[in-house]
């Protein structure tokens, strides 16, 4: 029996657009495409916070760590996914499974149903991609291996604010948590 894989496509919203490049969304790209084709389920994860958690009324570590300025309001221009994101998960919708959840942390299990999610789908394999490599997607993939999946970081399908900082958040998920793959790889082991 073949072991039930999702892709989960993390935080690829406008606020994050300046840290993307053509070959990463090209790669991402790819992989969606390539679980549309299969029927396979994609979730999309969308980072945020409420007008209470940005005033201070309820309190957020985010957004104490970067102000209010600094963190992405629901429903804001830059809490819109990317528009060729937003393809993806559109088209997604239209033939296949796909989620879009709402977080307001790093990890992208805390404060949502993703786990929920995966446990109705039987997945056994988490392939996560998206921003930033060293924040959103290390923790939520580390969070993944604690959680029982197996779990795979597509470098090159994912960025973050400096090639240091992704470097560093593949480097240390590699070494204890996943295997890290590029997408050419990890397309040929679906075959």
């Amino acid at each position: 029996m073949a072991t039930r894989t999702a892709l989960l496509i993390i935080d690829m919203q406008s606020f994050f657009e300046p840290m993307t490049s053509p070959p990463m969304l090209t790669n991402l790209t790819k992989l969606s495409t390539h679980f549309r084709s299969k029927g396979s389920l994609q979730i999309f994860t969308r980072h945020g916070h409420s007008q209470d958690e940005l005033s201070g009324t309820t309190k957020n570590q985010l957004v104490r760590k970067w102000g209010a300025a600094g963190s992405i309001a629901y429903g804001s221009p830059d809490w819109e996914l990317m528009p060729q994101i937003q393809k993806l998960a559109d088209a997604n919708r239209d033939e296949n499974e796909t989620e879009i959840l709402a977080k307001n942390t790093y990890d992208s299990f805390i404060n949502t149903k993703l786990e929920e999610v995966l446990r109705e789908k039987g997945v056994e394999r988490l392939v996560c991609c998206g921003v930033m490599t060293d924040c959103c997607v290390d923790t939520t993939a580390r969070s993944a291996f604690n959680r029982g999946f197996e779990t795979w970081v597509v470098k090159d399908a994912c960025a973050s604010a400096n090639k240091t900082q992704h470097e560093a958040g593949l480097k240390g998920f590699g070494f204890a948590f996943g295997e890290v793959l590029t997408t050419e790889e990890a397309l040929k082991r679906f075959e």
